[in-house]
């Protein structure tokens, strides 16, 4: 019975695991072949938002 819960909870995290990874290499994919003019648009937004800010000092 022990065996049957632990192949359970590894192919549970495997599935898991899969479904995570497809999901971002498939947003990484779509988001290059149809990204189009906007790919960067939320980087460059971040980028003028944060335009004069001071910098952290680090010691």
């Amino acid at each position: 019975m022990l065996a049957y819960f632990t192949d359970f909870a590894l192919f549970s995290l495997f599935v898991i695991g899969l479904t995570a990874t497809m999901g971002v290499i498939a947003n990484g994919i779509g988001s290059g072949l149809f990204g189009g003019k906007e790919r960067a648009k939320y980087y460059q937004q971040s980028v003028n938002t944060q335009k004069g800010w001071n910098r952290v000092k680090r010691k």
